[in-house]
């Protein structure tokens, strides 16, 4: 039967908690030319996408002037890079996770929908970079997430079958990806839920199922965690 052998996190808001730092830059950005988004439409329209997909999306629903895209594409990633060096701070909850994950023998990476220069700051400020075997950002890909591609390379990268992978996800696009992709789901509302009780249960849980058999990790997991969703792709 097949086991866990790797994790794949998202990074805006499941290990680093920008989300309002990306609707705080972008509408920063879009100020400069006399546009702005409601923290509503950000949070129900545009969260989870890649800024250009935003953009593109502006400009389907407001009319926003299309040639005005590089321009604040470049200006809001510059404003999320200063927010987050000034913002960003190690979580213990996180590196103790990620040690956890890397001393139990699972291969651990990032598979996100920021830029590559966001992706290796955030997760430098934050004290984690060290404990991935790779990152991936929406510049590693031709279609980023709600489509499988950056899972699907992931996977490809580990040498894995889907079905040995657990994404850890917290938007549905994420998620969607994720399934699509073949690969278990553990989905977080917060970063604050993203701790090493919460991603072992989970794992136990899979490893118990008819699916999977027992893990090869050596020690026995801790299962304290009673708020888990269990998700498989069909």
């Amino acid at each position: 039967m097949d086991q866990i052998k790797a994790v794949i996190f998202d990074m805006d808001g499941v290990l680093i908690d920008a989300k309002e730092w990306h609707y705080e830059a972008l509408n920063r950005a879009l100020g400069n030319y006399g546009y702005s988004i409601t923290r509503s439409e950000h949070i129900s329209i545009y969260d989870g996408l890649p800024t250009r997909s935003k953009l593109q999306l502006l400009t389907e629903r407001n009319d926003f002037p299309e040639e005005l895209h590089e321009s604040v594409n470049k200006q809001k990633q510059q404003y999320t890079l200063e927010i987050a060096r000034e913002k960003c701070q190690p979580r213990l909850a996180h590196t103790d996770a990620l040690e956890w994950l890397k001393n139990a023998g699972f291969s651990v990476g990032v598979a996100s929908n920021s830029i590559r220069a966001t992706v290796d700051m955030m997760l430098d400020k934050a004290g984690v970079l060290e404990y991935f075997d790779f990152t991936l950002s929406n510049e590693d890909v031709s279609h980023p997430k709600p489509h499988p591609e950056i899972y699907q390379t992931a996977i490809s990268r580990l040498q894995l079958k889907p079905a040995e992978c657990l994404v850890v996800e917290d938007h549905q696009y994420g998620v969607d990806a994720a399934r699509q992709a073949g690969a278990h789901v553990l989905q977080v509302n917060t970063v604050d839920e993203v701790c090493r009780s919460r991603i072992s249960d989970f794992i136990s849980r899979l490893e118990s199922s008819p699916v999977l058999g027992p893990l090869p990790h050596g020690s026995k997991q801790n299962t304290s965690s009673k708020t888990t969703t269990l998700g498989k792709a069909a």
